[in-house]
């Protein structure tokens, strides 16, 4: 017999997360969505007068606010719904109302910014020095003048804001085949157990210290996505070629310069990136050549590439002895902010374990006002320990921005996003690592340690460098097929992992499976967010309280500068090059301190 998933109605409650900080029902969820409608139906009757006074442009703004953060509110709400289980029709509706909400509320506001961008900014900055209270909008209105060559005119604007619903249908229809509707097939696993595959429980099975285990999960899983590539290139081509409509309705030259100028980040920190990780790429050889030789195999798969190069010394760790442990290794960073951590925890913050129909990997959201959230698919293993940590520190650095800044500037950038939660792996990473003796145990997290850096550097430039090329052959006029994308992985993949790995036929349909290539230019801030990271938790443990505080002014710092900026407060600049380089030097130096020990 297979063991099966549980449904949500089978989970602990417990386990899962309350949302009613959010709402404590749908029908006051209800409530708010009417409120948006209103609000919206408000702001629409001030077209043509938005700088027509101080008042007026101050009405304008206030009500946008409003509306944008009970926006906010509304989608975290139905979202968190819906990814605890994709199969409840009901919370599927209540998605796609939320999406059709603020499409219309883009559709009836997009007059707002033009108007704004056509009067004369002298007019404007008279309208601050009049009413006091348009000055907390100076900020926000120097932000839409940065964009000023990209905004349309107001009819044009309308018209782009109708397509934001349609364009989401891409990434929608990719989510619920993927956690909904793919049966992927059944394995025997190490106890001799039929079990079923899912995106949940893939990564644990090739962490499996039993090849073939790994191998079978490998072969099945991607099976699947090699059955389904039409279908799912077909959905990628769409998302790509949304991407580049709006880029050339909006006058970028392309599609990542349209993506990186959204968070106000140079271009040149996405091509520095991949320059600088492709320069260093004998650097993961290395790590894989050491790879080779810890598993004792004439050749290494990639199915031999998430398990633990040091045999039997894993070890399980229940969620509740994980909590304990990020807790303590994250007291560098003060009581108060493991006091909110620890909050986090008892007060079900969290979504645990993984129940069918749930989303799958994890993830921190919330909505302001509202504490974040945190989701998981959590099994007992090391890298779910880190992953909490992770989350953890997303949640945190929400709750910060939050607590410091009024609504319109507390949202921080996306470029920015992984460099709280990243820090957190480090801290618990360097904790793990002062408090054994054990030699083995020591290579272990040494292994992990280098697997963080394979999977968030390397693997996650490699995404980005796949990323970039499939849309310069979409701009190019090139047809984007199963056949296209899935030769261009296979060479990246080949070039990346270089000689010692065999890249299997099957990795070739990798592309097809990642969610984050929906997300427009998403995942080469993993890889600028970790080597950020780095160097700011290890000058957390070096320098202690002055490096603290200024990483909680970058955690409070939301979006009142440009991320980039934020990262020069906390003592990083990601403009060098050198942010990058320095955090593959230390890469190389894990992998001479694991072959000292092997």
């Amino acid at each position: 017999m297979a063991k099966n998933i549980p449904e949500r109605s089978e989970v602990r409650v417990e386990d899962t997360w309350d949302l009613s900080a959010l709402y404590v029902s749908k029908e006051a969820w209800e409530k708010d969505l009417a409120e948006i409608g209103s609000v919206t139906k408000q702001i629409a009757g001030m077209q043509g007068r938005v700088t027509s006074s101080a008042a007026e442009l101050l009405s304008v703004l206030e009500q946008s606010a409003k509306a944008e953060e009970l926006l906010g509110r509304a989608f975290s709400y139905a979202e968190r719904l819906y990814d605890q289980d994709q199969k409840n029709t009901e919370h599927q509706a209540m998605s796609q109302n939320v999406y059709r909400s603020y499409a219309e509320y883009q559709s009836a506001t997009s007059f707002v910014v033009p108007e704004l961008l056509s009067a004369d900014e002298a007019v404007i900055d008279r309208y601050i020095a009049e009413e006091p209270a348009l000055s907390l909008y100076r900020e926000q209105i120097a932000e839409i003048r940065r964009t000023k060559d990209h905004v349309l005119s107001a009819e044009q604007e309308k018209l782009v804001a109708m397509t934001a619903e349609m364009s989401q249908t891409p990434s929608q229809v990719f989510s619920v085949l993927n956690n909904a509707d793919f049966l992927f097939p059944e394995i025997t696993d190490e106890n001799g157990d039929v079990v079923r595959l899912t995106t949940g429980n893939f990564v644990p099975f090739e962490e499996s210290s039993d090849r073939r285990v790994r191998k079978d999960a490998f072969l099945g899983f991607y099976s699947v996505y090699q059955q389904f590539a039409g279908t799912l290139a077909g959905l990628y081509a769409g998302q790509i070629r949304q991407q580049i409509f709006h880029a050339k309705a909006r006058n970028y030259p392309s599609t990542l310069e349209a993506a990186v100028d959204a968070n106000n980040v140079p271009s040149k920190v996405y091509h520095n990136l991949l320059e600088t990780v492709r320069r260093n790429l004998s650097k993961l050889h290395r790590y894989v050549s050491l790879r080779k030789r810890c598993l004792g195999v004439e050749e290494l798969h990639m199915y031999d590439i998430y398990t633990p190069m040091i045999a039997d010394a894993a070890k399980k760790i229940p969620f509740d002895q994980a909590k304990e442990t990020v807790l303590a290794a994250l007291a560098p960073l003060g009581e108060e902010y493991v006091g909110k951590v620890k909050e986090g925890f008892e007060n079900r913050w969290i979504d645990v374990y993984e129940n069918r129909g749930k989303r799958s990997g994890a993830y921190s959201a919330g909505a302001y006002g509202a504490h974040p959230y945190v989701l998981l698919n959590y099994h007992d293993t090391l890298d779910n320990m880190f992953t909490l940590a992770h989350e953890m520190g997303h949640a945190m650095h929400s709750y910060y921005s939050n607590e410091a800044q009024p609504f319109i500037y507390s949202q921080y950038k996306i470029f920015v996003a992984e460099v709280a939660s990243t820090c957190n792996e480090i801290l618990l990473m360097e904790y793990l690592l002062a408090h054994t003796d054990d030699k083995k145990e020591r290579a272990y997290l040494l292994n992990h340690y280098l697997d963080s850096f394979k999977g968030t550097v390397f693997r996650q430039t490699m995404f980005a460098e796949y990323e970039l090329l499939t849309n310069q052959m979409a701009e190019n006029g090139e047809g984007i097929t199963a056949e296209s994308l899935s030769a261009l992985y296979l060479k990246l993949n080949q070039n990346y992992y270089g000689e010692d790995m065999v890249s299997d036929p099957e990795i070739a349909y990798e592309w097809a499976r990642i969610p984050h290539f929906y997300y427009d230019f998403y995942v080469y801030q993993y890889a600028t967010g970790f080597s950020a990271a780095v160097a700011i938790a290890h000058a957390i443990l070096k320098e202690g309280a002055p490096a603290v505080e200024r990483y909680r002014k970058f955690l409070c710092g939301g979006c009142t500068k440009s991320p980039v900026e934020l990262l020069k407060i906390a003592g990083v600049d990601m403009e060098d090059p050198a942010p990058v380089q320095e955090a593959l030097d230390v890469f190389g130096s894990i992998i001479e301190q694991l072959e000292e020990l092997l």
